[in-house]
């Protein structure tokens, strides 16, 4: 991320760089993530909000929404600053949900740009990238693709 007159601005089309991997910081599930996420979504599935029917479950606990833990990587992703101010679009996801995570879980995000094709007539590119979401013992919870669309940098930046 660069710093200019007018705030803060991510990467444009052409600074990407193929295979080189971004890194987030960890973010901790709570009880209350898991709570008020069920309150917004109205996704009360018992597997997510109810601890004594998930002491009979084979996962014997209460598993954060898959949704949550991947809204919250889109987040730990925009963080980083790569995007700011030069993120045109959201243009697709596809995700496999491989692992549960707990309260008390603390995941991090892998972002790979695998491909990048240029989009003049959009204004930009488009990036897409492999997302690995990783939990602290390293194994991954989450991993798909998704594609942005990133402005062309300006003639004169």
């Amino acid at each position: 991320m660069r710093y200019t007159e007018n705030g803060p601005i991510g990467y444009y089309f052409e600074d990407i760089e193929v295979d080189k991997p971004l890194i987030t910081r960890g973010r901790t599930i709570t009880e209350s993530d898991i709570v008020q996420f069920a309150g917004l979504t109205g996704d009360y599935n018992p597997m997510h909000t109810n601890a004594e029917y998930m002491k009979t479950h084979p996962m014997k606990q209460r598993v954060a929404h898959g949704m949550l833990t991947l809204s919250y990587a889109v987040g730990q992703l925009y963080q980083l600053g790569f995007m700011e101010r030069t993120v045109l679009a959201f243009r697709g996801l596809e995700m496999k949900f491989s692992l549960p995570v707990f309260i008390g879980d603390t995941t991090h995000v892998q972002l790979t740009v695998k491909e990048k094709k240029e989009m003049k007539r959009l204004g930009g590119g488009i990036v897409t990238a492999e997302v690995k979401i990783i939990n602290q013992e390293g194994k991954t919870v989450q991993s798909g693709t998704m594609e942005l669309l990133l402005a062309s940098k300006p003639a004169e930046a």
